[in-house]
């Protein structure tokens, strides 16, 4: 499963909506499930689908602090890889079989790069309502050096000790969101590079 966190003024429910009004057509379909704090996305192929294998794929979002926690479980791609094979033995017994098979190879193409094409699209909605993977002003904190109290960012002095306040602070793993302290070199959660 991946997770990225987006900071800002959004609502699972908003970036939900997001999700089903840009997959729910052609051979998918796509359905939210809940509201408020915690909300559901299942996107899969439709029952009655012209071409293409099956596919399936869920999404859970979550209100946290100053933001929405996206997890996007594993794509159940079976179905899609039955019809690659078949694909592949047709071709083999006569090549211009492939011909009559061109739409579901695209159409399993294009399933296998659904996750892709979601992250994109919640994104893209993240965006439009002023939220990114970077802290929000009251997550942001300067650390003290010589006691480690977490202080606001603008205080010139610990609020604890009364020592002077230097650049140590957490920040966000620019790729997922994810909180990290200053000495880390690879974000815990998805394991790139800072």
């Amino acid at each position: 499963m991946e997770l990225r966190i987006f900071h800002g003024d959004l609502t699972p429910d908003d970036l939900a909506q997001a999700i089903v009004s840009e997959f729910d057509r052609g051979n998918l379909k796509a359905q939210k499930l809940g509201q408020g704090d915690e909300v559901v996305v299942q996107l899969a192929t439709r029952d009655h689908r012209t071409s293409g294998g099956q596919t399936a794929l869920t999404l859970t979002l979550q209100k946290v602090a100053d933001g929405v926690s996206v997890q996007m479980g594993k794509q159940a791609w079976l179905g899609l890889a039955a019809s690659l094979g078949v694909t592949a033995l047709s071709a083999l017994h006569n090549p211009f079989s492939l011909l009559g098979r061109l739409d579901d190879v695209a159409q399993d193409i294009e399933h296998l790069q659904l996750s892709e094409k979601i992250w994109d699209t919640i994104e893209i909605a993240a965006r439009r309502y002023g939220a990114s993977h970077k802290l929000s002003e009251r997550l942001r904190r300067l650390v003290c050096a010589y006691c480690d109290v977490a202080n606001p960012v603008g205080d010139p002095s610990c609020i604890a000790c009364g020592a002077p306040l230097g650049g140590v602070q957490p920040r966000a793993c620019q790729y997922c969101g994810y909180v990290v302290t200053s000495d880390e070199t690879t974000c815990p959660n998805c394991n790139k590079k800072l």
